[in-house]
C-alpha cells in the first residue's frame, strides 16, 4: 500500500484512495487489520478494527432494483459484462455532431524519467501556442510529479487531484481556456463538457495527454473524451514507459531487449499503431480477467445472499410485529429437539443419556433441579421433547404473569434483534475466512465453488442453531429487573388523560449464571466451586 496512490493522509486519519476515479472515499476503512497496520506505518493514532455488520457486492445489489439501465459513453468495452451479470444490452448512440478529436499513436519510452520529461516537454511546446493541455495521471503521486516538474520550467498550472477536490468544477470550468494548464488524476470532469475559449478552435481545440495506461480501457476512453466534445476539435496521445504497470505485466521484456539491440536512449521513443496495437490486446486480456474475478466473486456472493435474503426477512418480520411471541416458542422448540436427540440416539433406552439432558435444561430453560432424570425415564423420544416443552411454556407463561405482557414482548425483541444481528456479524466474518482458503480445496480435486457453499450451508444452520439457544436461554433464564418509576409513571398516565407521554427506560438484563458455568471472574473454575459457593 503507496501514501498517495492507495491512500492519503488527511490530518490524523487514513483515507482510502478509489483506483479507478482518484476519488477519497471517506468513511471506508480496510477489514483485517490493514487499516491499522497503514496507521502504524504512519505513525497516527490506531482506531479499533470495525466489524462488517452487512455485505453485499455490487451486482447482487443493482440486481435488488426491479429494473436496471443507464447512460455512459464508456460502456462498448464492457458489453460482455453487461450482457452475462444484467442480461442488459449494450446500444450505441451516434454522437450529436461529428467527432473530430484525433487520437495520435501511443509513444514508448524505455524509462519513467524519459516518459516524463518528453511530457513536459510537450506541455510547454503547446504552452508556448497557447493551445490548453490536460494532462492525465493514474495516480496522486504522478500528477504531483509532473507539477514540480512544471513548476521548474515555469509553467503556471491547475492540479486536480483527491487533495484538491473541493475546487475540481472550477479548474474544470477553465480548462479550455488559452494556455490553462490542468494536470488531472481519473476523478477530473468526468461527464463535464470543458468549454473552448476563444481563439483555442484555431489552435486544434484542447490537448489531452495520458501519462500511462490504465489496466482498462474505459479508463482512457473517459480521458480521451474530454478532447473534442460537441464537434470540437481536439487531440490526445498517451506517453508510455516500459516501467509502467501494464507495460511490465505484458511483454515489456521483448520490447526493452528490442530498444536495446537497436541503441536507442533514455529520450527516444518508439511510436507505431503495433504498439499501441500491442498495448490494447494486453489491456482487453487484463479486463477479461477482472471480469473473470469479478463473476467468480459473484457466484461465492450469490451463496451469501440466499442466507442474507433468510436473514434479513426474518429481521424484517421482528421489527414490523407488536408480539413475537411465536416466533420465540418455534425458536424454543428445536432447542429442545436437538438436545434431546444428541443424547437419545441409541436403540437402546438403557443407554440414553438423560442426566445430560435434565442439567442442559436445568442451567438452559428451567430453574436449577426442576427437572429430573427420572421425569424422562420411560418415555420416548418425541414424549420427551413434548414433556420438556411444556414445561418450559408453563415457566414462560408464570414469567409473563409475572412481569406483564408489555415488558416481556418489549424485552423479547431486543433479545432476538440482538442476537440476530450478533451472529449473522460473526457469520459474515466466517464465511469471509471460509472464503479466502476454499480455493485450495482444488488440489484435493474437489471444486472449490460446491466446497464452499456445502459448508456455508452447515455454517448458516449453525448459525441459526445458535441463535435459536441465545434466544431461549435469555428469554428463559435472564432476570429481568423492572424500572419502580416507570411502572408508577405509567399508573399515573392511566389515571389522567392530560399527562404527558411516558418517556420508556430501558430493560436492565443480567443473564443468571449456571452452577456449572465457568465463573466469570476468569479464574477458569465452575461457578459452584468460586464465587458461586456463597451464592
Amino acid at each position: 500500500m503507496r501514501r498517495d496512490v492507495d491512500y492519503v493522509v488527511n490530518g490524523d486519519e487514513v483515507v482510502i484512495v478509489d483506483e479507478f476515479t482518484g476519488r477519497l472515499m471517506a468513511g471506508r476503512r480496510y477489514s483485517d487489520g490493514l487499516h491499522q497496520a497503514i496507521e502504524a506505518k504512519e505513525e497516527i493514532e490506531v482506531q479499533n478494527e470495525s466489524m462488517t455488520l452487512a455485505t453485499i457486492t455490487f451486482q447482487n445489489y443493482f440486481r435488488m432494483y426491479r429494473k436496471l439501465g443507464g447512460m455512459t459513453g464508456t460502456a462498448k468495452t464492457e458489453e460482455e459484462e453487461f450482457k452475462k451479470i444484467y442480461g442488459l444490452e449494450v446500444l450505441q448512440v451516434p454522437t450529436n455532431k461529428p467527432n473530430q478529436r484525433v487520437d495520435m499513436p501511443d509513444v514508448v519510452y524505455k524509462s519513467e524519467n524519459g516518459k516524463f520529461n518528453a511530457v513536459v516537454a510537450e506541455i510547454v511546446e503547446r504552452h508556448k501556442k497557447n493551445q490548453p493541455v490536460l494532462v492525465g495521471t493514474v495516480s496522486i503521486e504522478n500528477s504531483e510529479r509532473v507539477s514540480e516538474m512544471l513548476k521548474r520550467k515555469g509553467v503556471r498550472h491547475q492540479v486536480l487531484n483527491a487533495k484538491h477536490h473541493e475546487s475540481e468544477a472550477e479548474i474544470i470550468s477553465h480548462a479550455g481556456q488559452p494556455g490553462t494548464v490542468t494536470i488531472a488524476t481519473n476523478m477530473a470532469g468526468r461527464g463535464t463538457d470543458i468549454v473552448l475559449g476563444e481563439g483555442v478552435t484555431d489552435l486544434g481545440g484542447l490537448h489531452i495527454i495520458g501519462t500511462e495506461r490504465h489496466e482498462s480501457r474505459r479508463i482512457d476512453n473517459q480521458l480521451r473524451g474530454r478532447a473534442g466534445r460537441q464537434g470540437d476539435p481536439g487531440s490526445t496521445q498517451f506517453y508510455l514507459s516500459l516501467g509502467d504497470e501494464l507495460m511490465k505485466r505484458f511483454g515489456a521484456d521483448n520490447v526493452l531487449n528490442m530498444m536495446d539491440r537497436l541503441g536507442f536512449e533514455e529520450d527516444q521513443p518508439i511510436e507505431s499503431r503495433m504498439i499501441t496495437r500491442a498495448v490494447e490486446s494486453a489491456q482487453k486480456r487484463v479486463e477479461g480477467n477482472n471480469f473473470d474475478i469479478r463473476k467468480v466473486v459473484l457466484q461465492y456472493d450469490d451463496v451469501m445472499n440466499q442466507q442474507r435474503e433468510i436473514i434479513y426477512k426474518q429481521r424484517r418480520e421482528i421489527l414490523e410485529s407488536d408480539n413475537i411471541k411465536d416466533v420465540v416458542t418455534e425458536m424454543i422448540q428445536p432447542v429442545i429437539d436437538r438436545v434431546v436427540r444428541a443424547h437419545c440416539s441409541d436403540d437402546i433406552p438403557e443407554n440414553w443419556e438423560l442426566q445430560e439432558v435434565a442439567d442442559y435444561v436445568n442451567s438452559k430453560l428451567l430453574d436449577e433441579g426442576a427437572l429430573t432424570r427420572d421425569d424422562l425415564w420411560g418415555k420416548e423420544v418425541e414424549e420427551i421433547v413434548e414433556y420438556i416443552f411444556d414445561r418450559v411454556m408453563q415457566k414462560y407463561s408464570e414469567r409473563e404473569e409475572r412481569l406483564g405482557s408489555e415488558l416481556v414482548r418489549e424485552f423479547e425483541k431486543v433479545i432476538v434483534l440482538r442476537s440476530v444481528d450478533s451472529k449473522w456479524m460473526d457469520h459474515i466474518d466466517a464465511m469471509d475466512q471460509l472464503r479466502q482458503g476454499i480455493h485450495l480445496r482444488a488440489y484435493g480435486g474437489t471444486d472449490p465453488l460446491r466446497e464452499y457453499q456445502f459448508e456455508g450451508f452447515e455454517m448458516f444452520n449453525a448459525m441459526t442453531a445458535s441463535i435459536q439457544e441465545e434466544v431461549a436461554t435469555y428469554i428463559m433464564k435472564a432476570h429481568i429487573e423492572t424500572n419502580q418509576e416507570r411502572q408508577s409513571v405509567v399508573e399515573e398516565d392511566k389515571i389522567s388523560t392530560n399527562a404527558e407521554p411516558v418517556e420508556k427506560r430501558p430493560v436492565h438484563v443480567e443473564a443468571a449464571i449456571g452452577r456449572n458455568d465457568p465463573c466469570p471472574c476468569g479464574s477458569g473454575k465452575k461457578y459452584k466451586n468460586c464465587h458461586g459457593q456463597n451464592a
